[in-house]
C-alpha cells in the first residue's frame, strides 16, 4: 500500500489530530504527549503527516527560513512509527520538505538541520554534503558557530556542548528526530557519535549538513 504525504500550516492542526500524534508513542519513548505537540504547533511554521490506508504512520514539525541569509530547512520535531516499513516513512516525508525547499530557495544549497536521538537518524542526511559532526572529521570554528546557531533556534543555545554538538535539556519533554530504521544501513561511524548520549535525560546530537542546488533540482533526493 503507497503512503500519501500532507504538509500543511501547523496552525492548521486539529485537536484530533494532536491525539493521533501521541497516539503513536503513547507507550514509548519520547512519549510526546498532546500538550508538547500542542508547542510544537506555535514553535514550527508545517507540519507532514505520512499515512498509508488513512492511517498515521509518521509526522514532522518543519520550518524554511533563512538564518543570517543562509537557506535552512529545519526539523524540530520528526517521528517515524516503529514498524517494517519505518525506512519508507522517513523517505516520504523527507522528500516532501526537500520538494518544498527547492520551491522555497531555487537555485541555492539548503542546511539541514535536526536534533537526533540515535545513529538511526544519520540516514536523514544521506545525500548531503558536509555533514558535521561526523567520524574523522574535526570541525572548523564555523561548524562549530553553526552547532550554537542551531541550538538556540532549537531553544538553547547555552544547551550545546559545541566540540561534541550534543545538546541537553533536562526537563521535560525534548524535540528531535526519532527513528528507527527497520532495515536500513546505518552510516559508518554513527553509532561511535552517539556514545555516551542518554536520550531519556534530555540529550541530542545536534547535526547539520548541505543539500546542494544540483541535487535538490534533481527531485531524488529520498526518492
Amino acid at each position: 500500500m503507497a503512503m500519501t504525504v500532507t504538509t500543511k500550516d501547523s496552525t492548521a492542526l486539529s485537536d484530533a489530530e494532536l491525539a493521533e500524534m501521541a497516539d503513536l508513542c503513547v507507550e514509548r519513548e519520547p512519549n510526546f504527549d498532546i500538550g508538547f505537540l500542542s508547542k510544537q504547533r506555535e514553535e514550527w511554521v508545517l507540519v507532514t503527516h505520512a499515512r498509508e490506508a488513512g492511517k498515521l504512520r509518521g509526522y514532522s514539525f518543519c520550518t524554511l527560513e533563512r538564518i543570517g541569509g543562509t537557506p535552512s530547512l529545519l526539523i524540530g520535531l520528526l517521528l517515524v512509527d516503529r514498524n517494517a516499513k519505518s525506512d519508507q516513512t522517513l523517505k516520504v516525508i523527507l522528500h516532501d520538505q526537500f520538494r518544498r525547499a527547492l520551491l522555497a530557495f531555487p537555485d541555492e544549497d539548503v542546511l539541514l538541520g535536526s536534533r537526533l536521538t540515535t545513529p538511526d537518524g544519520f540516514r536523514a542526511f544521506l545525500g548531503l554534503e558536509d555533514i558535521v559532526p561526523r567520524l574523522g572529521y574535526r570541525p572548523t570554528g564555523e561548524d562549530r558557530a553553526w552547532g550554537r546557531r542551531l541550538a538556540k533556534r532549537f531553544g538553547s543555545e547555552k544547551a550545546i556542548d559545541d566540540k561534541t554538538f550534543i545538546m541537553t535539556v533536562p526537563n521535560g519533554a525534548v524535540g528531535g528526530l526519532d527513528y528507527v530504521a527497520s532495515k536500513g544501513v546505518i552510516p559508518d561511524g554513527a553509532h561511535v557519535l552517539f556514545e555516551g548520549i542518554e536520550a531519556e535525560k534530555g540529550q541530542r546530537l545536534v547535526v547539520f549538513g548541505w543539500a546542494m542546488a544540483e541535487t535538490l533540482a534533481s527531485g531524488k533526493l529520498f526518492k
